[in-house]
């Protein structure tokens, strides 16, 4: 992890919710007072996120964090994940960031673990997309990886993907690819979107490297597979959930993209309990 970007991250939610100052922590707390507040898990699940949770105590200072688990450890309701204990006004600071971070990053850990259970004994593995928070990409991707799961591209600078809009305005896949070709310093891998079996033909014959199975029907998806026949990567993406990923698995492709991975999570329910003074 990028510590540069990721304490730019944390400061800049930090000043989001407390840019002047906490007014009810301020109003109640003593400054030189000291606490003890547990880290509880409330559902079952993976944990992802502890080493940001405890960034921001430490960005915020006068405050420890004792951790009993790591990144990728399953968590039960009910289970102690640590303990935070030094400066009560800054405890209660920085609470609901610390817990904004651990809760976003534990439920997408949680949801791709769940994905890669289910596609466990095929040759398919789960991916994410750009389909991510803005400025919270490189911690939602990290999750991913904490939950079983692979990157895709980290940016457009990454990999070279050639989706419908650029095919329609290179005026083919052939012609896209070409001029990606002609364009692009050698190494950069090719990945083509398509929709049809034409398209996937066209995409094999022009060169592609990779090839997306956009949207396609598992009949349609099977016979994409053994039209490429491990000429290159395959990787299917678009309307696929936990409930179908199974059997998009089995057609034998390489990689399953699921936007909803980061786009469309439920935050892991963990809370900071049991304040007592030290």
């Amino acid at each position: 992890m990028n510590w540069l970007i990721i304490d730019s991250i944390i400061e800049n939610a930090l000043k989001e919710d407390s840019s002047f100052r906490d007014i009810t922590t301020s109003s109640i707390i003593d400054p030189s007072s000291k606490c003890k507040v547990d880290l509880i898990a409330k559902e079952n699940g993976i944990i992802a996120g502890l080493p940001i949770f405890k960034r921001v105590f430490c960005i915020l200072g006068k405050v420890n964090v004792e951790l009993y688990l790591n990144d990728g450890d399953y968590v039960e309701t009910g289970q102690s994940i640590g303990c935070i204990y030094g400066n009560t006004h800054n405890i209660l600071v920085g609470e609901r960031i610390a817990l904004n971070f651990l809760q976003r990053m534990s439920g997408i850990a949680t949801i791709t673990n769940k994905a890669v259970n289910l596609v466990h004994g095929t040759r398919a593995k789960i991916l994410d997309t750009r389909k991510t928070t803005p400025n919270l990409r490189i911690l939602e991707k990290y999750a991913v990886t904490v939950g079983g799961g692979y990157n895709h591209r980290f940016n457009l600078s990454d990999g070279i993907l050639i989706k419908d809009n650029h095919i329609n305005a290179a005026g083919s896949i052939t012609k896209a690819i070409m001029k990606v070709k002609n364009n692009i310093l050698f190494g950069k891998k090719i990945e083509v979107e398509t929709e049809k079996l034409g398209q996937v033909k066209e995409a094999l014959a022009a060169g592609a490297d990779i090839i997306m199975l956009d949207n396609m029907s598992i009949d349609t998806m099977k016979k994409a597979v053994d039209i490429i026949n491990n000429k290159c990567v395959t990787e299917a993406s678009g309307n696929i959930n936990l409930d179908n990923i199974r059997t998009v698995a089995n057609t034998g492709v390489d990689f399953i993209s699921l936007g909803m991975l980061t786009h469309s999570i439920h935050s892991l329910d963990i809370s900071m309990k049991n304040l007592s003074w030290i």
